[in-house]
């Protein structure tokens, strides 16, 4: 009975993180869908095609090659250290050790060489990452979004992947002294050990007890912090390593200057063309929505999954017009903004047992001002630099069409536009009579 005390003990770990790790995607999934529905199934081999390319294979974050191929790194030694998760996970729960070593023979020593060969790659990248962030001052780092628990938020999982990385190695260094010399424990002889092999001399006039007891220890530790990592993921902008891949499966795949109509505009213009159609022949079946969006309700699922998936990377930022010529507008920071909201009504809704009760805040106003919103040139420079596909411009637009439309609040330049259009046909403010008298000038 005292040797399953370990297994139980771990069940009940692995059982209680996953419940958790369970509970949190269904709030994330809950909070999406208080957007709006829109319909993106069509295409499914392109939109399949552009996942594997862009989430998977990584192809957008090599237009920096250097800061790409660190990420890549990363990345995939990300996946395949959860590859040797699965051992763990299986040894956990019935007790064994390395168990799958039996069945793969040499193929799980150049598994285990190769996942070693990755964890120190990883530790080597997440230095250099931490580097660039703290102490390089970089210009995208050092925003005021990026103040305060974004920052904190990074450098976390940084410390985390080194801590993870660290544990790793030295369980695999522990494992391989005592298989060498304390054959009295019963370690089976399995994996190569390409790093961890020169940790060996560490444990150099230690006990074989002592050894096998950091042995377990990083062993505990490690998948200790997996599931703390796991349920963390909740709280930080690394949900994108989950949410890349359906954000960019419903990605937007029309052409970027392409924006999109609303239906009530366009019937209204129809029946306007049309003196046939009468208006009131529905009007009671009509159902009259709010033009454009002022809170996270008024946008669509889509938008809220871009939220949630934003990597806060910057990339969008950097390469915004706006930005760059000391206009408020960060693209980035609407992101965030938009995801902080939706969190903020997500607690709402629990704290009121299920039900959104008025907490006197939008969207509009409260988190993104009116004069980020009209900085913004819709260059889509934002959209093109994003590696994961998402949409900031999207977000700007809806409200900019709150604001005109609902509230017919504009600068004056373009009510100044817009009345033109309306009495001269362009937005100049000329006659139309007089439209061609710059012939004359030439």
């Amino acid at each position: 009975m005292i040797s399953l005390i370990p297994n139980i003990i771990f069940i009940v770990l692995f059982s209680f993180a996953l419940s958790l790790f369970i509970k949190n995607v269904k709030k994330i999934y809950r909070n999406i869908n208080l957007g709006i529905s829109i319909d993106r199934t069509d295409n499914k081999k392109t939109r399949l095609i552009q996942m594997l390319r862009i989430a998977f294979g990584q192809s957008k974050m090599i237009d920096k090659p250097i800061v790409g191929l660190l990420h890549i790194v990363v990345y995939v030694g990300f996946l395949v250290i959860n590859i040797e998760l699965l051992e763990i996970i299986v040894d956990g729960a019935l007790g064994t050790h390395r168990v799958f070593a039996p069945f793969l023979g040499s193929f799980y020593d150049f598994l285990i060489a190769f996942f070693e060969i990755f964890a120190f790659l990883v530790i080597v990248s997440v230095v250099i990452f931490w580097i660039r962030r703290n102490m390089l001052n970089i210009k995208r780092f050092l925003s005021l979004e990026m103040k305060g628990w974004p920052k904190n938020d990074a450098n976390i999982i940084l410390y985390v992947e080194v801590v993870l990385m660290v544990l790793f190695l030295t369980m695999n260094g522990a494992d391989l002294w005592i298989q060498q010399n304390s054959p009295e424990l019963n370690y089976i002889s399995a994996g190569s050990f390409p790093i961890s092999q020169y940790l060996l001399p560490l444990f150099d006039g230690l006990s074989s007890n002592v050894v096998f007891i950091i042995e377990r220890s990083a062993w505990w530790l490690h998948i200790i912090g997996i599931l703390c990592f796991l349920n963390y993921l909740y709280y930080s902008k690394h949900l994108h390593i989950l949410l890349a891949f359906p954000n960019t499966y419903f990605a937007n795949l029309n052409a970027k200057g392409k924006f999109s109509n609303l239906k009530s505009v366009t019937n209204e213009v129809k029946m306007m063309l049309d003196p046939s159609i009468d208006p009131y022949s529905n009007a009671s079946s009509v159902e009259v929505s709010k033009f454009g969006a002022s809170d996270v309700f008024d946008l669509s699922k889509i938008q809220l999954l871009n939220a949630y998936t934003c990597t806060e990377c910057g990339r969008c930022t950097s390469e915004c017009p706006a930005n760059q010529t000391g206009k408020k507008l960060s693209p980035r920071k609407i992101m965030m903004d938009t995801r902080d909201r939706v969190e903020a009504v997500g607690r709402n809704i629990d704290t009121n047992k299920g039900e959104f009760k008025p907490d006197g805040k939008e969207l509009l106003s409260d988190y993104i001002s009116k004069e980020e919103l009209w900085a913004c040139t819709s260059c889509n420079a934002c959209v093109e630099a994003c590696p994961i596909g998402i949409d900031p411009l999207s977000i700007i637009m809806d409200m900019r069409r709150y604001l005109v439309m609902e509230k017919s609040d504009a600068p004056s330049e373009l009510n100044n536009m817009m009345s033109n259009i309306e009495n001269n046909g362009a937005p100049w403010p000329f006659n139309q009579m007089d439209k061609l008298n710059w012939k004359n000038e030439i």
